[in-house]
């Protein structure tokens, strides 16, 4: 598309992001199709994340990754977590300082399962610097960095997605979003990526 090829040129954004872009202002602006699928490629969603996790985390969090099988993904990505807590605004703290000081490589792992506007999205692995983190720290990371950025997501618990999406399916070479065929058109709700993505606080 010459339009893409442009924007892609002027902005300095790869025309897999323009792509992606393309889709998720239909889908986010309620200006999808009833019964329209639209389909995410690995190649898409990286480049999406390449430009658009910045803007939410701009400091500490690089070169992000996913891996796409059935139902499930795998996010990876380089993160410094003292620096994102100090970017958001956290005080220093001498003891949390230590214990995450440095860039360390953490891979996410979630199964995701939806139909009929309703999704669950369980968390099956987090691993930082290849060790699995479970228990307590685990929780810590949750709460403090996970649910910190992404405010209105759910672990382990349904809940309803926005701007008419019935379904999700993630499959080995894209992940596919279905719209409701029975919901017509409404007005746009809120910004971000189905309207979970945010800057925090």
């Amino acid at each position: 598309m010459v339009w893409a090829a442009f924007i892609a040129t002027v902005w300095g954004a790869t025309p897999a992001y323009v792509s992606a872009r393309r889709k998720l202002d239909l889908i986010e602006n309620d200006r999808a199709p009833a019964g329209a699928v639209y389909s995410f490629s690995k190649a898409e969603i990286e480049a999406w994340a390449a430009v658009e996790i910045p803007e939410v985390v701009p400091d500490g969090f690089r070169e992000a990754r996913v891996e796409l099988g059935s139902d499930q993904a795998t996010g990876r990505a380089l993160i410094d977590f003292n620096r994102l807590r100090h970017a958001k605004g956290a005080a220093k703290n001498w003891f949390l300082d230590k214990l995450l000081e440095g860039e360390r490589p953490v891979s996410v792992s979630v199964e995701v399962h939806s139909a009929g506007g309703m999704c669950t999205v369980s968390l099956r692995r987090l691993e930082v610097s290849k060790v699995a983190a479970n228990g307590a720290v685990l929780d810590f990371l949750i709460k403090n960095f996970f649910l910190s950025l992404f405010p209105d997501a759910k672990i382990n618990e349904p809940f309803r997605m926005q701007h008419r999406v019935d379904r999700i399916a993630i499959r080995p070479l894209a992940v596919y979003v279905t719209i409701d065929r029975t919901r017509p058109h409404a007005a746009p709700g809120p910004k971000g990526t189905f309207g979970t993505l945010r800057k925090g606080k």
